[in-house]
C-alpha cells in the first residue's frame, strides 16, 4: 500500500476510513465545514513539519473549506475527485470522499496541485469564451470535462479562471484538454 508522507485534510471520520482503504496515510478531520483558529494553528504546524493535502468533498462546503485552508496556509497541495465519483451508492448519504472507490482516491492523490503563492494571471474570461467554456449552451458540460481532464475539479466560469491561474496550468495542457473535449463532442 502506498505511503503518503503528507497529512491529508478531510471533513470527517467516514472520509478517513475510505482514505485508509486506499493508501497508508494520516488524516486530519475538520468535522465538516467548520474550521476554527485552533484547527488552523494545528494545520499550519502540520504543513511546516509534514505538508498538507486538502482532500475535501466536491460540494459547496468542501470547496469553502478548501478556500479557507488555501488562503490561510500557503503551499498546501490539493487533491480532487469529480462529483459523480463521490455519489453515495445507497439512497441515503451526501456527496463526498467517503463514497469514492479506493482506485479513485489513489488516482486523485497521484495528481496533486499546489497553489502558487501569487496568481500569475495567464487565463482570462476571454480565454474561456474562446474555448467554449462560457457563453455557450454546452459550457457547463465542457467545464466539467475540463476539470476532469486537468484534475482540478469543476468550477463555474469565474472559479475556473481562478483555478487555472492558481494551479498554474500550462497553456499547452489547457489547449490539449480543450482539443480533446472538441474531439469528444465531434464524435457524439
Amino acid at each position: 500500500m502506498t505511503k503518503i508522507k503528507e497529512v491529508i485534510v478531510v471533513e470527517g471520520k467516514d472520509d478517513t476510513k475510505q482514505i485508509e482503504r486506499a493508501v497508508d496515510a494520516d488524516t486530519y478531520e475538520t468535522n465538516g465545514s467548520a474550521l476554527n483558529a485552533a484547527d488552523l494553528a494545528r494545520l499550519k504546524k502540520l504543513q511546516a513539519s509534514r505538508g498538507l493535502i486538502v482532500f475535501t468533498d466536491p460540494d459547496f462546503n468542501g470547496e469553502r473549506l478548501r478556500k479557507l485552508i488555501g488562503a490561510a496556509i500557503p503551499g498546501v497541495k490539493h487533491a480532487f475527485i469529480e462529483r459523480q465519483q463521490g455519489v453515495p451508492h445507497g439512497a441515503h448519504g451526501s456527496l463526498g470522499v467517503e463514497h469514492a472507490a479506493p482506485e479513485v482516491i489513489r488516482a486523485a492523490l497521484a495528481h496533486l496541485y499546489t497553489e502558487a503563492g501569487t496568481e500569475t494571471n495567464v487565463y482570462t474570461q476571454h480565454d474561456l469564451q474562446n474555448a467554449g467554456l462560457v457563453g455557450n449552451p454546452r459550457a457547463r458540460k465542457r467545464r466539467e470535462r475540463l476539470g476532469q481532464l486537468l484534475g482540478i475539479g469543476y468550477g463555474n466560469g469565474k472559479q475556473l479562471v481562478h483555478r487555472l491561474n492558481m494551479f498554474r496550468i500550462a497553456p499547452a495542457q489547457f489547449s490539449q484538454a480543450v482539443q480533446q473535449i472538441n474531439r469528444e463532442e465531434d464524435n457524439e
